[in-house]
């Protein structure tokens, strides 16, 4: 059997730092790097055939082929020394890269310098680096291709050329300098920019995932004990019995006490598996149980209550209360808007739930500052945080999330006047299962009820 320890209840943005620490370790394996070194030596080497043999331009083709053969021999020795599962740091990936910008700028200073119509692929191993290390080991991996591109612009050797050596005006020269530095630039920065988001958008929908997981425990945990209670019922009855019996036959036996020892344990045991079994709260962290809406609004809440702030439910709909299952998304979404409201309510925190034959509606206000301007338009982004300094930014897109994956729509906006309110909407048809049960267990209508 699992067991929840505390740090199944953590704050789900802890957890993500953790994901967040966890994937800054070893982001890319190193055989998908030698894998692209591969294609590169296959494609060097089928350039050097073409210039050298097909079309005879004189190449210093020893120099060439040893600086080829030097990425090879690398790849050989990676390959025997490691497993193809290592997952590279990204300091090992930033010196990997750094040898290729190294690599390719020999062979370029061997053929022609940026006159050399294949001097942009220089900027390849920058560009694998935005997508994959963090941002100041590609800024230090930029720089060496910058020293790199500069240097090939003036020291290099003959392009490989018929006739009279090929050399372009200083000026065009210039203007290749530039466009490669522009382009690298340019490249780099929306390759990490979108990386970025990329993993950020990862990490939290693993922190959302996450979360879910816990509230499925936790709903598996209930379930498991109303389960425990019922099986364990029918050989503690036979117990009792036979203690019964027992005590009826032996009478003044000097085992006695003992009988009624067993007797007095026998009944509390039963008391409290019937009361796992019976009590409603409990009840209602089954997966499986059927409650009013107002009842799973409490249960949603109750975890985030605060003594100091004033919590109200008001529900007030328009015909028969709404009967659905306890949905973790639900709960935990609406639970992680509740806390946000009370961490920020002045004195007090109001939900209100209203119903009609379509829709259902729950609304949470509060009496606090409100959401600031600058994130009101993002807010449910990932890493877009109310908390000034504080936090990850994930609980509300968590709470978004999960709560967009039940089908609601979730809104945020400032009330007139002081305050911070979150509405959410469901089809009335998505939540409430009320005409397929028995009519009998169908809750009366709860207009005007309120709860302190």
């Amino acid at each position: 059997m699992a067991i929840l320890t505390q740090g199944d209840f953590d704050d789900p943005e802890d957890r993500a730092t953790g994901l967040t620490r966890a994937a800054a370790g070893g982001p890319l394996r190193l055989r998908t790097l030698v894998v692209l070194r591969w294609l590169a030596v296959v494609g060097q080497t089928g350039a050097l055939i073409v210039v050298a043999a097909m079309l005879d331009f004189p190449l210093p083709t020893l120099a060439v082929s040893i600086a080829i053969l030097a990425s090879a021999l690398m790849n050989l020795a990676l390959h025997l020394v490691y497993p193809a599962s290592k997952r590279l740091s990204d300091k090992e990936a930033s010196l990997y890269l750094a040898y290729d910008v190294l690599q390719l700028a020999a062979l370029l200073y061997l053929t022609g310098g940026l006159q050399n119509p294949f001097s942009f692929l220089i900027l390849v191993p920058v560009t694998i680096s935005a997508t994959i290390l963090e941002l100041g080991l590609t800024i230090g991996l930029g720089a060496l291709a910058l020293a790199c591109i500069t240097t090939l612009s003036v020291f290099h050797l003959p392009l490989p050329w018929r006739g009279v050596p090929f050399n372009l005006d200083p000026i065009y020269m210039v203007g290749i300098w530039t466009s490669l530095v522009l382009g690298m630039v340019f490249i780099v920065t929306y390759a990490w920019r979108v990386a970025a988001e990329a993993r950020r958008l990862s990490m939290a929908v693993a922190a959302t995932k996450d979360a879910l997981a816990k509230e499925q425990r936790l709903s598996a945990l209930g379930a498991l004990a109303a389960a425990a209670a019922h099986e364990l019922g029918t050989p503690l009855a036979t117990i009792a019995i036979v203690v019964r019996e027992l005590a009826d036959d032996l009478g003044q036996s000097p085992h006695a006490d003992d009988l009624t020892i067993l007797q007095t344990q026998t009944k509390r045991c039963r008391d409290i598996l019937s009361q796992l079994s019976r009590r409603p709260e409990d009840m209602r962290d089954t997966t499986f149980s059927v409650l009013p809406l107002t009842a799973l609004m409490e249960a949603a809440a109750s975890p985030h209550l605060r003594r100091e702030i004033e919590f109200q439910l008001v529900a007030d709909g328009d015909g028969p209360e709404p009967q659905l299952y306890r949905s973790p998304e639900i709960v935990h979404g609406l639970g992680n808007l509740v806390e946000n409201a009370m961490r920020y309510a002045v004195d007090r925190v109001v939900m209100m739930v209203d119903w009609d034959a379509k829709e259902v509606t729950v609304a949470i206000s509060d009496d606090g500052p409100g959401f600031p301007a600058e994130v009101l338009e993002s807010l449910g982004e990932p890493y877009v945080t109310t908390r000034r300094g504080e936090g990850l930014g994930l609980g509300v897109f968590i709470a978004k999330t999960l709560i967009e994956h039940s089908g609601g729509n979730i809104s945020f906006f400032n009330r007139v006047g002081r305050g911070a309110e979150v509405a959410i909407r469901w089809p009335r048809g998505i939540l409430d299962i009320g005409d397929d049960r028995d009519p009998e267990q169908t809750t009366a209508p709860a207009e005007g009820r309120e709860t302190r």
